[in-house]
């Protein structure tokens, strides 16, 4: 009975001829060579490798080790595109580029300092032009009031001219824009018998003055014998030794101050009302209260009026009857809507 094979050990092979051992030997070793190389040697250099491991003595591989090969994954270099380093021309690319980056730059800075130096001229040349109008309007001669410019109207027959035209004298020589016509007007309002006034300026050198005169109405008795000149709205105007031609006399014999003020003034408000060619025509006027005003004519016929209440109504009444009953001594129209006549 024939005894049990031995277990081979793991890795050992089986003997075989002699004529066969160089060429295992040779195989192993070449496997080797291409485990321990990773694929980095190409065939054709294990081919070249393995003839020349034949041809020397005893089968010894070659003791020069074998130059790696390149990595087939990575992709050979184009040979139309320049190596990363080519000095040459990246500089000269970089230089252009360089350059015209400068030139916009300076372009930039110039346009910016031209818009900063044209916006500076342009204030300067605002600020003198306007400075140049300041002068001229305000402290040059060019605007300055000529007494010779000044116009004065509507002075009537109470109000000194003279006076007025030396107030608005006394401001010759200052320009008109800056001529106080605000204050000048206060101080023409304060002279005597001036009720309102207009002041206008006349370029370059000019002005109106417009005057509203208060002109009077009647003359009433002072004492001293005198008579005190009085417009409608009972304003003193001026003062006469006598009563002027063609202006009536108020007379009133109340002793107090206060009722004799409001018979005044009623005979004042008739006075005032009444139409030129009426109050042309009045004597005299008496207020023995402030609801009995009456007016005598130059012919003697005397017109009742009472108060001084819608005297343009009563004036219409006063003057129909007059033409209408021409031998009529006495016309009441206190009450015009029933006259009475006598």
């Amino acid at each position: 009975m024939r005894p049990p094979a031995r277990p081979r050990a793991a890795g050992t092979a089986r003997p075989r001829p002699a004529d066969q051992g160089a060429a295992a030997q040779d195989q192993a070793r070449e496997d080797r060579v291409r485990e321990d190389q990773g694929r980095r040697e190409p065939d054709r250099r294990g081919r070249d490798l393995q003839g020349e491991a034949r041809t020397r003595p005893g089968g010894q591989a070659p003791s020069r080790p074998a130059r790696p090969a390149a990595r087939p994954d990575r992709p050979a270099a184009r040979p139309d595109r320049p190596a990363t380093g080519a000095t040459p021309s990246a500089g000269g690319r970089a230089g252009v580029v360089s350059d015209q980056l400068a030139d916009r730059l300076a372009e930039r800075t110039a346009m910016a300092r031209y818009r900063v130096w044209r916006r500076i001229g342009w204030t300067a040349l605002t600020v003198a032009v306007v400075a140049g109008l300041v002068w001229a309007a305000f402290f040059s001669p060019l605007f300055a009031l000529d007494p010779d410019q000044v116009q004065v109207t509507g002075e009537g027959t109470t109000v000194d001219v003279g006076e007025v035209r030396d107030a608005v004298t006394d401001e010759a020589g200052v320009p008109l824009p800056r001529l106080d016509t605000v204050g000048l007007r206060e101080e023409i309002l304060a002279m005597n018998a001036v009720k309102n006034v207009r002041i206008t300026r006349t370029w370059p050198d000019g002005l109106a003055v417009a005057l509203t005169s208060r002109e009077p109405v009647a003359a009433v008795p002072q004492p001293g014998d005198v008579y005190a000149l009085m417009d409608a709205e009972g304003v003193r105007v001026a003062t006469a030794e006598k009563v002027p031609k063609g202006l009536p006399a108020i007379v009133t014999s109340l002793s107090d101050a206060g009722a004799g003020k409001r018979a005044l003034d009623a005979a004042l408000a008739v006075l005032g009302a009444l139409p030129t060619e009426l109050a042309s025509d009045v004597k005299t006027v008496s207020a023995a209260t402030q609801d009995d005003v009456r007016t005598t004519l130059s012919d003697g016929r005397v017109i009742r009026w009472g108060s001084g209440a819608e005297v343009p109504l009563k004036t219409k009444v006063a003057q129909t009857l007059l033409r209408a009953e021409p031998t009529a001594t006495t016309i009441d129209v206190s009450s015009p809507g029933l006259p009475v006549t006598h």
